[in-house]
């Protein structure tokens, strides 16, 4: 964030091995250097070998070769998501299964009634194959109770949807069977959509699990297949296979049910329907994830027959992911999904970026080398590092060669996230998921201690460290689902909230000690607040507001912008003269904070104002500004307590009240120890509060009046004791420096399925998985932060002229871009 770092005298750079070494030479001897000699050796040797264009190498290989893992496995493993919806998968928890390589859609009854309506849904089969019809009705109607008399047909019907789902008692594989898939064959109007059948148990236990009983039920399985198969032409056709049983607590009338007898009849059913009479994989599908779930938990049958509730909802949830996930096009139910076609802008987008590889190309083979990566600066503020000598003008094929590495990178985005290569999985939380990485970037946050240039409070490193581990803070706490958990959220949120309070304090210091409001600056912060996301929105085909903290982000930069820029500009040069203009921002500040609870105050007065087209493109999600509403309300108050508190530190700042010497405490000894132990017992008592919710929404209203409490007491217990200050975590503020990268990129290429699962590069292994699909992350967020700032460069000229230039003709492409969608939704049948 800026500050008056650069008009103060910096102090030489002293790495953390140095630091240490003058240290150890004062005060220790002997094998307590030796230990800070390997330190520092250790660390400088591993930042030699291990670069990030080594790292980027690695990635870029690492992509390859799984790309071409991933290919292979597809089309030449023979078998596809809906395959292994139905064959295979494991348990995340209690009740929470998870398919091989896919993600499962938790079916709400709306959603089911939408895919199934006007349709006839049969099963048929015995007592099991009862228990799985009522868990397939509940999903329809949840307070169906499961009423019916024992061995007879069962009808339910919703009025509502047209949906039938009819229970038919063929408790074996027999004649009567076949002759009810002959009657369907002939009429087609009795014909069933779905059809669920499997039985097996009434056959073993009514003739005692004889050899030839079940050769008979190969025998009648074989002549039911062909009909099944007919049937499967015109409908979706399913044979259960039989789940195991808990053989010790069956009754006696049951003992003769073993899970020896149940795979020889399971295995029966394979060779039949699999069988190459019917071209090696017949159209009727097996449904035998279900069988793997139970095996797993018949352990908790109550009868040793009849699977827990928990586990027959998991097969109905099998058949409703196989049956509807096609049409619903769930984003958490990647099993059985096909991809979709590429839309206009989609397609222009990638011919943007081949003819920006061709132009790159045509430039590079005439010469044209001339190229210099330009001064890295932060997103937000834009303090940019001065080069210690003039650097060259960037080439005329620069900007092509980034465009051509944004569209490498923007087709790994597509290949992750919207098309079926990479395999995804759902998230689960546990507590060891969420704290034991918080440990691991603990210790290495605390290995990369580096000593600051300066000591002042809130300097760029610091800030950028703060930055830096409240991202990975957010990264960890998105992929292990922990919003489930209500205290880890609470915190969560006040980590947002400080992203927003810095974003106050950062943008209200620049302004105040620089008093550069032109056009240029403003250009490039919302170019590089916006650039990746604009990308993102057209090439992952998502509406602005689904990156919704660049939205957050930008909206109050524009807000503190005109709050500064508005007449009277009160600036620090102007209060110099007379203390009277502090009165003047002081105003400034109440009238923002009055505005703030204005358009807090009426809900609707808010939607109405901004769902005006087309400021509403700005804010819409899934046609609704509500969780825009949700977003700005819950941290509201964040951007201007960052702004006062800015406000009151360069005031104090600027009148010598604060020590910000190195190793000086910030304030004299008694007040300093008072903030410290004040600032402690608020942070805990916070931590308290936090951990003592009930509810998200009981806690979100209370919220954006006390989140500042916690942010106050952070920034004083790292600040106050001179020592805090004088040191910073390089690891952590490296990753700040990048954080806005980070937040966006990990929706697609870490997460997947829009942040609703995770993406799976390494199959069978999960972490290995998060660690090779970690470091390609943090890989291509590093080179995006790096595109963007060449593209702006080149995109945001200093030239007036030519940047007005630039901004009408970038208008009036947002124009027909916004007709062109807008066009779309208007289109019947789109």
């Amino acid at each position: 964030m800026e500050t008056e770092e650069e008009a103060a005298p910096q102090e030489p750079r002293r790495t953390g091995g140095a630091a240490l070494l003058d240290y150890t030479a004062a005060c220790c001897h002997g094998g307590a250097k030796m230990a800070v000699l390997a330190y520092s050796l250790g660390k400088r040797e591993i930042n030699q070998h291990f670069t990030i264009k080594n790292a980027k190498l690695i990635s870029l290989a690492a992509v390859v070769l799984l790309l071409f893992f991933h290919t292979a496995l597809r089309y030449y493993g023979g078998e596809d998501s809906c395959e292994w919806l139905l064959s295979r998968g494991r348990f995340l928890g209690e009740n929470v299964w998870q398919p091989y390589g896919c993600m499962m859609h938790k079916y709400k009854s709306n959603e089911a009634k939408t895919c199934l309506s006007k349709k006839r849904v049969v099963f048929a089969g015995d007592s099991r194959i009862r228990q799985l019809f009522y868990s397939f009705v509940k999903i329809i109607e949840p307070e169906r109770a499961e009423e019916g008399n024992k061995h007879e047909d069962i009808f339910f019907q919703d009025d509502q949807s047209s949906v039938n789902v009819d229970f038919l008692w063929y408790p074996e594989a027999n004649n009567s069977m076949k002759e009810r898939l002959i009657s369907w064959t002939h009429e087609a109007s009795a014909r069933p959509d779905v059809l669920i059948l499997g039985a097996a148990t009434w056959s073993i236990k009514l003739h005692s699990g004889s050899s030839e009983t079940l050769q008979q039920y190969k025998s009648n399985l074989t002549a039911i297949a062909s009909h099944l198969v007919r049937l499967a032409e015109q409908a979706e056709v399913y044979w259960v296979l039989q789940d195991p049983v808990n053989e010790g607590i069956l009754s006696e009338s049951r003992k003769m049910i073993t899970n020896e007898q149940l795979d020889l009849y399971n295995d029966a059913a394979r060779e039949v329907l699999n069988s190459s009479k019917y071209g090696g994989r017949s159209r009727v599908k097996l449904l035998a994830a279900a069988r793997q779930a139970a095996l797993e938990t018949i352990i908790n049958s109550d009868d040793g027959l009849h699977l827990p509730e928990g586990t027959r909802n998991v097969g109905a949830l099998l058949l409703m992911n196989s049956l509807c996930n096609k049409l619903v096009r769930p984003i958490d139910g990647s099993c059985c999904q096909t991809i979709s076609p590429p839309n206009l802008f989609q397609k222009l987008s990638a011919c943007l970026f081949l003819g920006a590889a061709v132009v790159f190309v045509v430039l590079h083979v005439l010469g044209y080398n001339r190229h210099r990566r330009p001064v890295h600066s932060d997103a937000e503020s834009l303090e940019e590092k001065k080069p210690t000598a003039a650097s060259a003008p960037l080439g005329p094929k620069a900007p092509f060669q980034a465009l051509c590495r944004m569209g490498i990178i923007m087709l790994y985005f597509y290949l992750c996230d919207r098309a079926d290569v990479f395999m995804k999985e759902q998230k689960f939380y546990t507590h060891s998921k969420f704290f034991i990485p918080l440990v691991y970037i603990l210790v290495l946050g605390v290995f990369y201690s580096e000593s600051s240039k300066e000591a002042k409070l809130l300097n760029r490193e610091q800030t950028d460290e703060w930055k830096g581990w409240m991202q990975l803070v957010i990264l960890i706490y998105h992929i292990s689902g922990a919003s489930a958990f209500v205290p880890v959220y609470m915190h969560v949120r006040v980590l947002v909230a400080a992203y927003l309070f810095q974003t106050g304090y950062g943008h209200f210091s620049f302004f105040w000690l620089k008093g550069d409001f032109g056009l240029y600056r403003v250009c490039q912060v919302l170019f590089r607040l916006n650039f990746l996301v604009m990308v993102l929105c057209i090439v992952m085909d998502r509406p602005y507001q689904f990156y919704y903290f660049v939205p957050l982000v930008t909206f109050w930069f524009v807000i503190i912008y005109a709050t500064m820029a508005m007449w009277p500009q009160v600036l620090q040069k102007r209060t110099n003269s007379s203390g009277i203009w502090h009165l003047g921002v002081l105003v400034k500040l109440l009238g923002l904070l009055l505005f703030i609870c204005f358009l807090a105050f009426s809900q609707s007065f808010f939607e109405s104002v901004l769902s005006v087209w087309p400021i509403s493109k700005l804010f819409e999600l899934n046609g609704s500004i509500h969780e825009w509403w949700f977003r700005w309300k819950l941290d509201r108050f964040a951007v201007i307590h960052g702004m006062v508190f800015a406000f009151l530190y360069l005031v104090l700042q600027k009148r010598q009240v604060l020590s910000e010497g190195k190793g000086e405490a910030l304030f004299p000894g008694k007040i300093s120890n008072l903030l410290l132990f004040l600032s402690v017992v608020s942070f805990i008592t916070y931590s308290i509060w936090a951990s003592s919710c009930k509810t998200k929404t009981e806690c979100n209203e209370m919220h954006p009046f006390i989140s500042v409490v916690q942010i106050l007491a952070f920034i004083l217990i790292r600040n106050i004791p001179g020592y805090a200050r004088s040191v910073y975590s390089s690891f952590f503020s490296w990753f700040g420096k990048i954080s806005l990268e980070l937040f966006i990129c990990q929706y697609h290429i870490w997460l997947a399925a829009d942040t609703k699962g995770i993406l799976v590069l390494i199959p069978g292994n999960p972490t290995l998985n998060i660690l090779v699909s970690t470091f390609i992350f943090v890989c291509v967020a590093h080179e995006v932060s790096l595109i963007t700032n060449d593209l702006a460069q080149v995109v945001i000229p200093k030239d007036s002229m030519a940047l007005l230039r630039k901004l009408g003709a970038a208008g009036v492409v947002s124009l027909i871009l916004l007709l062109l969608s807008r066009g779309d939704q208007l289109t019947p049948g789109t």
